[in-house]
């Protein structure tokens, strides 16, 4: 049976953490180009700006294998409207237990809502949600995004680009595991993180997490974020 603690741990990885690079001006050599903005100032504004955020439209990918996700890519809203975990709603594909599964979800009133290839949306009941995983902490100022952003060490501004044609500095560090997995249960190692801020507000539109999946192997999740605090309703569905 799918669990929302099985989708919303990815999500949240998002959601916190919040693809489509066209351009790089990266520099070459060991250190950041002086006529780029210093990392940390940078991140600094992105939290204080990223603390207010009401909602947002999400697109997550996970490239490679992460034993601890069971998501490989899902798309949608997400607002801090809908009760008290929030609310969301979306497409999402995942494995489970060894089969792939795609798929529309709606959470909502601290509800699931879950829709197959086939028949109607299932209901789970909130009693289910006192040892899941918190929605809300995607977008919670004090331990979703906002909070990445602000513990973020070792931050180096690497370069600017383009990402879906919006202009944005790359910045690049390391998050503790512990400031992670506040997000996302089940990381059990710090990570590196690339985060793109947009160059007008310092919003950030992308995040890659670079994550181990085992055998030696990389993987990483990539998430964009969109339509910024652009109206959102989510209602149960009928």
């Amino acid at each position: 049976m799918l669990t929302r603690r099985i989708f919303l741990g990815a999500l949240a990885l998002t959601a916190a953490l919040a693809s489509g690079c066209t351009s790089s001006d990266e520099p070459t050599g060991g250190g950041p180009s002086s006529d780029l903005p210093d990392g940390g100032a940078l991140l600094r504004d992105a939290s204080a700006a990223t603390r207010d955020i009401r909602s947002a439209h999400f697109v997550l990918k996970v490239n490679g294998t992460v034993p601890a996700i069971s998501v490989q890519n899902a798309e949608g809203d997400l607002t801090r409207e809908g009760g008290p975990s929030g609310a969301a709603k979306g497409t999402v594909k995942l494995t489970l237990l060894g089969q792939l599964i795609e798929g529309e979800f709606v959470l909502v009133n601290d509800s699931l809502y879950l829709k197959g290839p086939t028949g109607g949306f299932q209901q789970y009941p909130a009693s289910l949600s006192a040892s899941i995983y918190d929605p809300s902490a995607i977008l919670n100022p004090d331990k979703g995004i906002a909070n990445i952003l602000a513990k973020i060490t070792n931050p180096r501004t690497v370069g600017k680009e383009d990402i879906d044609g919006t202009p944005a500095f790359k910045v690049t560090g390391s998050a503790t595991k512990d400031v992670v997995a506040a997000v996302v249960p089940g990381v059990s190692t710090d990570v590196e993180i690339t985060v793109w801020l947009r160059e007008d507000n310092k919003r950030p539109v992308k995040a890659s997490v670079a994550l181990p999946s085992g055998e030696g192997q990389s993987a990483s999740v990539d998430l964009t974020l969109s339509d910024v605090d652009k109206q959102v309703t989510i209602t149960p569905p009928a």
